[in-house]
């Protein structure tokens, strides 16, 4: 199985608009994508801008088959204006769990 954790630092006047995409998003991996094993996202109690998501698919396959779905490719879109300000990603194998 394949982890992808991504931190995301989201423009502060636009969190609403960010939370709102991003639940659509995870909800269509978690339900559209045979090979998508989990999608979890987080808010930092401390930073409430930031966010970690949590993704797992069964081979790298299947996140790069995630890669080219109609909902990532909108949120990608929705995305691309200023959304995102910064961004850091770790994708890794699972060793445990």
């Amino acid at each position: 199985m394949i982890s992808l954790l991504i931190t995301l630092e989201i423009h502060p006047d636009r969190v609403d608009e960010f939370v709102s995409y991003i639940t659509e998003e995870a909800e269509d991996a978690r339900t559209k994508e045979p090979g998508c094993r989990g999608f979890r996202v987080s808010r930092s109690l401390e930073k409430p801008n930031v966010f970690t998501l949590a993704e797992f698919y069964d081979d790298p396959a299947a996140l790069e088959a995630h890669r080219q779905t109609p909902h990532f490719l909108l949120f990608k879109e929705r995305a691309a204006d200023g959304l995102i300000l910064g961004k850091s990603a770790v994708c890794g194998e699972v060793i445990d769990g």
